[in-house]
């Protein structure tokens, strides 16, 4: 089931002006959304956790580098160690491919998010009279991240961008508009066939790119057919 821990709504509906009731049934939706994605698309969980394993299976550390930065950090002080932690001293090196799997990553997440905030938002529209408020609520707590945010950052190379999700949003929402929910749901057919980086840089974009995909895949495929079918044509005639 969806747990939401108090000391969060509350720490959300802080200084709004929107009724804390609302707040708890928005973010309870947000999380049941979130639960909901991930038990019925499949493929989803092992596909963030493969992208996170080809990241993590390229990660070095430079000792050596890492010893003479901890030399100016006084480990006995914790405000000084975590501000290490939350700066760059245990950033380790990012190799081209591990910077691929971060793009990946992120673009995937940030469909994740996207995805959840336009079912949410379509959810809670007729029910809760400052959906708008609340989903801009959300956006501002995620583009101020936390902490924690800060340091997974630092540590692993990965920021995720607010804009990416809204922009993954606008793509969800555009993919509604011109084929309503199920062509909504279909984004998540199979995970070759996710949406790119590339597509959120241009989401009114995407149905058009995906459909001239298809297109030039059929032609291949026709291609294809006839060369077999002239093939058989060819053994036929002599034999």
């Amino acid at each position: 089931g969806t747990v939401l821990v108090p000391a969060n709504v509350d720490a959300y509906a802080e200084g709004q002006s929107v009724p804390p009731e609302e707040v708890r049934l928005f973010l309870a939706l947000r999380e049941a959304a979130h639960a909901r994605l991930y038990a019925h698309v499949t493929w989803l969980r092992a596909h963030v956790l493969a992208l996170v394993h080809d990241y993590a299976r390229g990660v070095t550390i430079d000792l050596s580098s890492l010893e003479e930065s901890l030399r100016s950090v006084d480990l006995s002080d914790p405000q000084a160690l975590q501000q290490a932690i939350t700066s760059d001293v245990f950033a380790p090196q990012v190799t081209p491919a591990q910077e691929s799997a971060l793009l990946r990553l992120e673009t995937v997440l940030a469909l994740v998010e996207g995805w959840v905030d336009e079912v949410v938002a379509a959810a809670a529209t007729a029910h809760l009279p400052q959906t708008v408020a609340l989903r801009e609520m959300v956006r501002r707590r995620r583009a101020a991240g936390g902490p924690g945010e800060t340091a997974f950052a630092n540590l692993v190379g990965l920021e995720l961008r607010p804009r990416r999700s809204r922009e993954a949003a606008a793509l969800f929402a555009h993919v509604q508009v011109a084929g309503g929910p199920e062509a909504r749901e279909a984004v998540w057919a199979h995970p070759d066939l996710l949406p790119t980086a590339e597509d959120l840089d241009n989401p009114s974009g995407f149905l058009a790119r995906r459909e001239a995909a298809r297109t030039a895949d059929a032609e291949i495929d026709e291609a294809l057919a006839a060369l077999l079918e002239l093939g058989e044509q060819e053994r036929d005639s002599d034999s």
